[in-house]
C-alpha cells in the first residue's frame, strides 16, 4: 500500500483501523514531496516539522477514540499560498510579501485546525492569483507532473500538480475566473469552485473581490464532497459569506440515480477552436450520463462571446484597488528599508515615504501585477469608468441572466473545462491576450458567481508533444446547489470506473 496514493476516505478508514497512524502517512507524504519537488516545484515552503507535530496531535486523538466522524483528522494537504496562516511564511508568490509572516489564520484554516488538518506547507501560484499558468509567479514556475516540459495551470498551478503527484492527499486553493478548475483539467484531478459567499474569503489575500472563492482540489468527487462541507457556511468575519443550508454533501452521493435530471448543453461552448480530442471526449460523457438517465436539452448563452473582455476589465480595476495597500511601509518587504515584514519598517532619513512607497512597488511586483494595476487605473479613471468599468457590470447583469434562464429549464449545464490540454512552459510568454483566452469556458460562472466542477473525463495527445494529456468536463450549477453538479459528477465517476483515473493511468 502506497499511503500517499491513498484518497482521503481511504486514508481515513485506514487511520482508524490502526492499519497506519498520521505520522506514517505524514512522512510518506513529505517523502515523495522530498524525491519528486525538485523537478516538479509545487511548494514555496514545506513545514515539514510543523506537520509531524500535527500528525502526532491526531494520532493521539485517534488513539483516545476521539472525533470518531472527523474523516479529515490527520490527513494531510497543501495550502495556496494566498491563504493567510497563522506564524507561517505567506507570500502571494510575490516578491513584495516574500518575508511576510501573517498574525492570523483564514477562516477556512481555522476549520481545518478543527478538524485536525496536517498541512504540509504552502504551494506555489501566479504572483497574487494573476494567471492562468503559474508562470507569472515571483519566484519559480511549477511543472505538470505529466508532461514537466508543460504548465500545470493557474493560478492555482501548485495545489493541482500536489495533488496529482501524489505530494499529499488534496489541497486548498482559490478560483476567481477559473483558478482551480482550469489547473484541474490540465493535471487529471478533480476541481470545485462553490458558489461566490459559500466559503468565507476572510484571511484571503485578495485579487477580485467580487468573484474570489476558496475553492478544493482532490483525487475524487466523494473527497471534494467531504471537504466542502466542512468549509461551507456564514462567517461574521466575511460580509459576503452566506448563510444558506449547508448540505450534507457525501450523504447526498450516495443515492446514484440520476435520472430525470436534466443536463444544458450550451452551444456557445462547442466552439471551432475546441480541440477534437477534448470535444469528444466531452460529448461521450454526455452521453454516458444520457444512458444513466439523465435527459440532454441543447441551450444557448447568448452573451458567453463577452465573458473574457468583461473578465478582463472588472479584474484588473478591483486588482488596481486591492493591491494599492501593498506600499513596503506597513507590511510586505522593501528593498528600500531591507527588513523582514512583520517588523515596523524604519524609512531611511534620506528618502520620503513617497519614494519608499515608488521603489517598493517598482521591485515588488512582476510584470503581470503591474499590467493590472495600469490597466485597472485605467479603466476606472475618470473619463473612462462609464465606457468601461460601468459597460463591464451591464455586461456582468446580461451574463448571470443567461444562467438564471437557463437554470429555468435545466438542472446543471456541463461544457468542456479548458479548449486545449497543459501548453507548453514558455508557449504565452508574447502573448498574455493568448493566456487571458485560456478561460474562455470559465470566466461567465466566475462572473456570475453559480457552482462549477471540473472533473477527468479522458486524454488528449497535444500537436506539440507525445504524451497524452488528461482533459476535463465542467459541471455549472445553480447558486448554492453545490450537491447536485456533485451527483451528476459522482455519477459519471462511478460508472465508468472513473475513481482516480489520472492517478491511477500516471
Amino acid at each position: 500500500m502506497v499511503l500517499n496514493k491513498l484518497t482521503i476516505a481511504q486514508a481515513s478508514e485506514g487511520l482508524r483501523n490502526k492499519t497506519f497512524s498520521s505520522v506514517e502517512l505524514t512522512k510518506a507524504c513529505l517523502s515523495e514531496i522530498k524525491k519528486t519537488d525538485d523537478k516538479i516545484k509545487s511548494f514555496i515552503t514545506i513545514t515539514e516539522n510543523y506537520a509531524l507535530l500535527q500528525a502526532e496531535k491526531a494520532d493521539q486523538k485517534i488513539k483516545n477514540g476521539d472525533e470518531k466522524n472527523n474523516l479529515l483528522l490527520g490527513i494531510p494537504c497543501s495550502i495556496k499560498d494566498v491563504i493567510l496562516t497563522k506564524n507561517i511564511l505567506t507570500t502571494a508568490a510575490s516578491n513584495i510579501l516574500k518575508n511576510y509572516i501573517p498574525p492570523y489564520d483564514a477562516t477556512l484554516i481555522l476549520k481545518l485546525k478543527k478538524q485536525g488538518m496536517v498541512m504540509l506547507g504552502k504551494v506555489n501560484c501566479d504572483a497574487f492569483a494573476h494567471g492562468a499558468s503559474t508562470e507569472n509567479s515571483d519566484f519559480f514556475t511549477t511543472h505538470n507532473p505529466w508532461d514537466l516540459e508543460r504548465v500545470p495551470g493557474g493560478s492555482s498551478g501548485g495545489s493541482a500538480s500536489s495533488v496529482a503527484s501524489n505530494q499529499c492527499l488534496y489541497s486548498i486553493g482559490t478560483d476567481t475566473g477559473g483558478s482551480i478548475r482550469q489547473p484541474a483539467a490540465f493535471c487529471g484531478v478533480v476541481g470545485l469552485k462553490p458558489t461566490y459567499g459559500r466559503i468565507s474569503r476572510s484571511g484571503l489575500i485578495s485579487m477580485t473581490s467580487s468573484t474570489d472563492c476558496p475553492s478544493i482540489m482532490a483525487k475524487n468527487v466523494s473527497d471534494t464532497a467531504l471537504i466542502l462541507k466542512e468549509l461551507a457556511g456564514k462567517d461574521k468575519l466575511d460580509a459576503t459569506s452566506s448563510g444558506q443550508k449547508v448540505d450534507d454533501y457525501s450523504e447526498f452521493l450516495k443515492n446514484e440515480n440520476i435520472k430525470g435530471l436534466k443536463i444544458g448543453v450550451p452551444k456557445e461552448y462547442f466552439i471551432k477552436e475546441l480541440n477534437s480530442d477534448i470535444k469528444n471526449a466531452v460529448q461521450n460523457a454526455i452521453k454516458k450520463l444520457e444512458k444513466l438517465g439523465a435527459e440532454i436539452i441543447e441551450i444557448s448563452l447568448p452573451h458567453t462571446k463577452y465573458a473574457v473582455p468583461t473578465y478582463y476589465i472588472i479584474t484588473p480595476s478591483e486588482v488596481s484597488s486591492n493591491l494599492a495597500r501593498f506600499d513596503g511601509i506597513k507590511y510586505g518587504y522593501s528593498e528600500v528599508c531591507k527588513v523582514e515584514s512583520y517588523k515596523v519598517h524604519k524609512v531611511d532619513e534620506v528618502k520620503s515615504l513617497e519614494e519608499v512607497y515608488l521603489e517598493s512597488r517598482a521591485n515588488g511586483f512582476g510584470s503581470e501585477a503591474k499590467r493590472r494595476i495600469i490597466l485597472g487605473t485605467y479603466a476606472l479613471s475618470s473619463g473612462y469608468y462609464d465606457a468601461y468599468y460601468l459597460q463591464a457590470q451591464k455586461v456582468r447583469t446580461l451574463i448571470k441572466k443567461d444562467f438564471d434562464d437557463a437554470f429555468q429549464k435545466v438542472d446543471v449545464i456541463i461544457t468542456p473545462t479548458s479548449p486545449n490540454v497543459a501548453f507548453k512552459i514558455g508557449e504565452h510568454n508574447d502573448n498574455p491576450l493568448e493566456l487571458y483566452l485560456e478561460d474562455i469556458f470559465l470566466s461567465a460562472a466566475s462572473l456570475a458567481g453559480v457552482p462549477a466542477i471540473s472533473i477527468p473525463c479522458g486524454f488528449a495527445k497535444p500537436k506539440d508533444g507525445k504524451i497524452e494529456m488528461p482533459i476535463g468536463m465542467q459541471i455549472i450549477g445553480k447558486h448554492f446547489d453545490e450537491k447536485t453538479i456533485l451527483k451528476i459528477a459522482k455519477a459519471y465517476e462511478r460508472n465508468i470506473n472513473n475513481i482516480n483515473l489520472c492517478i491511477q493511468k500516471k
